[in-house]
């Protein structure tokens, strides 16, 4: 067993930790108030919420298999010619860089921080630090970590979440986008028109 084989399931374990469960915590400790906004409403703020966990779950298997069988592992047709040190260096760095730029945005978030769209309780605009350069700082560091990933264990499996990532966070954004627009008004506006909506 590799270094890394041991090392990614206790690095997802720790981006779980850090990216969800220690912010929910704070945030629930320091306001009352649950962040987390996705319910089983047959909406499609609350399907996002859903396919979202289907995503991580499919990301834990990955890693999973990766592990811990790699005659399964196979199954998952892995991408041999990027199967090599500069594209799995690449794929380490990006996944630690996005866990670092995602705990400085949620830091910096405070108390406006939500999975989701929270439409009981008005928060704070942020848009200094960090967001003055994203938007959607914590969404391009989800990309990034997914990206990352898919270099350090490149197969079908992690290609198909990459891409999907990317598109259901795209959905995701422009719902909170209209939710911020009507809650915020021609601030939001004004923060839209000088921010890129990721990088």
């Amino acid at each position: 067993m590799t270094w890394l084989q041991i090392y990614l399931p206790i690095y997802l374990l720790l981006y779980i930790l850090v990216a969800f469960i220690v912010p929910t915590y704070r945030t629930y400790k320091q306001t009352g108030i649950n962040p987390i906004t996705f319910g089983k409403n047959d909406n499609a703020h609350d399907y996002i919420g859903f396919i979202m966990k289907v995503l991580i779950a499919l990301l834990f298997f990955a890693v999973l298999i990766f592990s811990f069988s790699q005659r399964i592992y196979q199954y998952l047709n892995p991408v041999l010619y990027l199967q090599n040190s500069v594209t799995q260096g690449i794929g380490i760095a990006l996944i630690h860089l996005a866990l670092i730029w995602i705990s400085i945005a949620q830091y910096q978030m405070s108390n406006s921080w939500r999975i989701g769209i929270d439409e009981l309780n008005k928060t704070a605009l942020v848009t200094k630090g960090i967001f003055s350069i994203s938007r959607n700082p914590i969404f391009l560091g989800m990309i990034i970590s997914v990206m990352g990933l898919f270099f350090i264990i490149p197969n079908t499996l992690t290609f198909c979440l990459t891409v999907t990532t990317y598109i259901v966070i795209q959905i995701q954004i422009r719902l909170e986008e209209e939710f911020l627009e009507r809650l915020h008004g021609q601030e939001y506006i004004n923060y839209k028109i000088k921010t890129r909506r990721l990088l």
